[in-house]
């Protein structure tokens, strides 16, 4: 006998109607997915936290840092070189070093020397600011050719040579090295053999009226003028993680008709009338390298036609030199490569 007041439960009649759920049931629905952004995405949204209106920018960088490469930025003082990689190395916890090169600037300065040490009667090794994970080597240009061939060939061999001993430097290693495009005066243009060794160069241009008052805006807004503070990036991920980028990136596939692509341009800076001096095939190679990385960015396996030509400008710019004609004439190197892009036909 049931002692409660609820009515008995009888099993329902066959063919009897379902029961009808009471007006405030509701149905358990598993939520979608919430797909999170890549690591790289993550990156990215952080530094342009400070690095503001250069999107194009931030895509090269990090195309050259999954690449494992060098970049030669050039651009007018005060448009935040400094900040990006800055900000860039919060993001990943990386160690930032930055160097002001000068005249007087020598090559132990920027790897490194021995120091008798008194206390102890021997010499101790003083590491220079080389052993970094992100290297700002700021005004390149403006120190002599010797101090200049040290660090590229620490950028070359990822190792610097110190009184007969190699040490090899701590990866992730990636230099950052900037020119002015107006001052020349007193200034070590690099040769050509020197800048093909850059992965890319990256101008950095005046941003928007609009990002300016941004940039304006929250750059006023804190102590000092600096509002826009790349020490509160918050990190994303640790140096492990990058170089595991890196070593994904170069099991990206690409095909033969790619490859072909990519040869077909250097080879057409060097045909081209407007070119005295085309790429070698390091430019081939690089573009390659920044394919992937951008196949990298768009969560792809494989490279696509678009991905060698998204790299052109910025990994050629800097490896072809003008006729003197065409250089008299006013033209960009940009134009000219563009025009000679466009003559080689992209495979479908």
């Amino acid at each position: 006998m049931n002692d409660t007041n609820e009515p008995p439960s009888f099993p329902p009649t066959p063919g009897s109607p379902e029961p009808t759920p009471p007006s405030d049931f509701r149905p358990e629905v598993a939520e979608p997915p919430v797909e999170r952004p890549s690591v790289w995405q993550q990156i990215r949204n952080e530094v342009t936290h400070v690095f503001i209106g250069q999107d194009a920018v931030i895509d090269q960088v990090l195309a050259a840092l999954i690449a494992g490469g060098h970049i030669l930025l050039e651009g007018k003082p005060g448009l935040g070189k400094t900040h990006l990689v800055l900000a860039l190395s919060r993001t990943f916890g990386g160690n930032f070093q930055r160097i002001q090169f000068t005249p007087d600037l020598m090559p132990s300065d920027v790897t490194g020397h021995s120091l008798f040490d008194m206390s102890t009667q021997q010499f101790r090794l003083r590491k220079g600011p080389v052993f970094t994970n992100l290297l700002l080597a700021d005004e390149i240009n403006r120190a002599p050719a010797k101090t200049q061939a040290a660090l590229l060939e620490v950028m070359q061999e990822a190792q610097v040579t110190i009184d007969g001993e190699s040490m090899a430097l701590e990866p992730p290693f990636m230099t950052f090295a900037t020119q002015n495009p107006i001052e020349q005066e007193g200034t070590y243009p690099l040769p050509e053999a020197q800048l093909d060794r850059f992965l890319l160069k990256i101008l950095i241009d005046y941003p928007s009226s609009t990002d300016e008052a941004t940039i304006v805006k929250l750059a006023a807004g804190g102590a000092g003028g600096r509002g826009l503070d790349p020490n509160a990036i918050s990190p994303i991920c640790q140096p492990k993680d990058v170089i595991a980028g890196q070593q994904a990136a170069a099991k990206v596939q690409a095909v033969d008709d790619v490859i072909n692509y990519a040869v077909s341009l250097i080879r057409a800076t060097r045909q081209s009338d407007a070119i005295t001096l085309g790429a070698g095939t390091r430019g081939a190679i690089s573009l390659i390298r920044m394919a992937k990385a951008f196949a990298v960015l768009g969560g792809r396996q494989f490279i696509t036609p678009a991905d060698v030509k998204r790299g052109a400008l910025p990994v050629l710019r800097h490896r072809v030199a003008l006729a003197p004609e065409i250089a008299i004439s006013g033209q960009q190197i940009d134009d000219v490569l563009t025009n000679v892009i466009n003559t080689v036909e992209s495979p479908r």
